[in-house]
């Protein structure tokens, strides 16, 4: 499963999204797997989604979750602590929650690629020191 963060889920959904054919084209490029996010992501994403369409644009996330194409990841502890110690570590950036979570939940499944348009991605590192790919 490929990591994904709130910005590639705007994207997708919202044609007028200024990332929309870059998301597009990459979801191409992705393998044939759901994506993965965290409970945070999404609910950033349905925020902003119900800004820009309301709940129109909402369903279309809705309906991405109940076709299996996107899959939600319940947070466990040691991932929420694992959150704190990141957005501590990361205050001056800042690091928020939802950027938090996927960083934490990359650690705890050993994933190494996240699909997003957030550069941040770029500074935060893992706990082994390494960095994620950054797709697209």
């Amino acid at each position: 499963m490929i990591l994904t963060d709130t910005g590639p889920l705007l994207a997708l959904l919202d044609r007028r999204d200024a990332h929309h054919q870059r998301c597009v084209d990459m979801l191409k490029h992705l393998p044939p797997e759901p994506m993965l996010t965290t409970w945070p992501c999404f609910t950033e994403a349905m925020y902003l989604l119900g800004a820009a369409g309301g709940y129109h644009f909402q369903s279309f996330l809705w309906k991405l979750v109940e076709d299996g194409h996107l899959k939600l990841h319940d947070m466990t502890a040691a991932e929420m602590k694992r959150m704190n110690e990141l957005m501590r570590k990361y205050q001056d950036t800042p690091m928020d929650m939802a950027d938090a979570s996927l960083v934490a939940l990359a650690d705890s499944m050993s994933l190494k690629q996240i699909f997003t348009i957030d550069s941040d991605f770029y500074i935060y590192r893992l706990a082994d020191g390494s960095k994620l790919e950054v797709i697209p």
